[in-house]
């Protein structure tokens, strides 16, 4: 294969390339806050309550912008949301390389879930549309490079944990590489995407509000029982996946009595086993959805499960092949998820409907650090983390329910 066969066919794949580039930016900067907490406990004196709650203001955010940004994508196009949104998430990150004060640092959490919240429902719609027939697989490329950065945000931390910095704490110097990677992004991402999808619309749409008709047509995919049962499953999972990530390594360090390095090692396994996705991606283009679903949730019932009875016995080896377990569960079965919407969502409101489910999701996802949180301060890890896996159980249970009652949906696009 000659040099410029090799450039063309990478050429075909920029779209996804940079979309995924930016949703591991996006994910970065979420995961590299749960292992700094202790750092930032020890900055600016707070509770384990405050930056729960610090965080849930982050994702609650970033949930808001689910909806309005799919909107906004249906009418002014895929390519202007997510430039506009990384480029607001470039920019809050930078403004953390000074020093400042507790309340600064949760002023620029609340921006940066705006900025990052308007990517991941458009990033969706927009590699649909730009890889037809291989959107499970498309979709599986761009989970997994968001799942990597959970691998690479811990270690993050560690790599600058003492390293001198003229303009404050160390771990500054983590957002000001996120910064300048996201201002990089920025420029490349607007002038080589909207080549890949020519019949978006880029510009000359409208910002109006939703009218009550629309809000109606979004609204009304919910009167189908199946497809609001589905949305039920994906509320409680993400319920149960974003209480795990943003407490794990305190968990492990307090429940588990493991060292800070050992709690961060494990805590990057759970990401590492992001891979199992360009697998289950693959799959459900192949061999259907709702298996897929039921067995990833499954995996991650038992494995939590698991996790969590052998806190208090096991050691690092067997705790880590738990979280590693519920990893591959959790991460197999968020890109059968967004497959299984896309199927169910009529093109013509495919921003708008995906971001409604979205926002659901990541409300749930969003008030789990500050539950967590709370009850860790007043009886511990623990009984927190059972709430988590009985979350996931009940996912599991709905989805077994989907999956057995299933027929042939004749309004779902093929």
């Amino acid at each position: 294969m000659s040099v410029r066969t090799a450039v063309r066919r990478v050429g075909h794949f920029d779209a996804l390339l940079l979309t995924a580039g930016i949703w591991f930016l996006a994910k970065f900067l979420r995961y590299v806050f749960p292992p700094l907490f202790g750092s930032f406990q020890e900055t600016y004196h707070v509770s384990n309550t405050a930056l729960g709650t610090a965080f849930s203001g982050f994702m609650l955010v970033y949930a808001a912008m689910q909806f309005p940004s799919g909107v906004l994508a249906d009418r002014l196009g895929s390519v202007t949301v997510i430039t506009t949104g990384v480029l607001v998430a470039a920019v809050s990150s930078l403004a953390l390389v000074v020093d400042s004060s507790f309340l600064v640092l949760v002023g620029v959490m609340l921006v940066m879930g705006a900025g990052t919240g308007a990517h991941k429902t458009v990033a969706v719609r927009l590699l649909s549309r730009a890889y037809p027939a291989r959107t499970g697989r498309a979709l599986g490329v761009l989970d997994t490079f968001g799942a990597f950065a959970g691998v690479v945000a811990p270690w993050a931390v560690v790599l600058v944990a003492g390293v001198p910095f003229v303009l404050g704490a160390s771990w500054r110097l983590v957002f000001l590489s996120a910064g300048l990677c996201g201002l990089v992004l920025t420029v490349l991402f607007w002038i080589r995407v909207p080549q890949r999808i020519p019949d978006e619309t880029t510009d000359g749409g409208t910002t109006s509000g939703v009218s009550l008709d629309e809000f109606r047509q979004y609204a009304s995919l919910f009167r189908d029982p199946r497809f609001a049962a589905f949305a039920l499953v994906t509320v409680l999972f993400s319920f149960t996946y974003n209480g795990l990530v943003s407490f794990a390594p305190q968990y492990l360090t307090t429940e588990a009595g493991l060292t800070d390095g050992t709690a961060n090692v494990l805590f990057s396994g759970l990401f590492l086993a992001s891979l199992v996705q360009l697998v289950t991606g693959d799959l459900s283009d192949r061999v259907g959805r709702l298996p897929l679903i039921t067995a990833t949730l499954g995996l991650a019932s038992l494995a939590l499960i698991a996790f969590v009875s052998l806190t208090n016995t096991a050691g690092p080896i067997v705790l880590g092949g738990a979280l590693i377990a519920a990893g591959i569960g959790s991460h197999g079965f968020r890109p059968v998820r967004g497959a299984y919407l896309m199927s169910a969502i009529p093109d013509d409101v495919a921003g708008g409907g995906l971001g409604v489910v979205r926002t659901l999701l990541m409300a749930a996802g969003a008030i789990s650090p500050a539950i967590v949180g709370v009850i860790s301060d007043a009886a511990g890890f623990q009984p927190a983390f059972w709430l988590l896996t009985a979350s996931i159980i009940v996912a599991t249970g709905l989805a077994i329910v989907l999956w057995h009652t299933d027929r042939p949906a004749h309004h779902e696009k093929s």
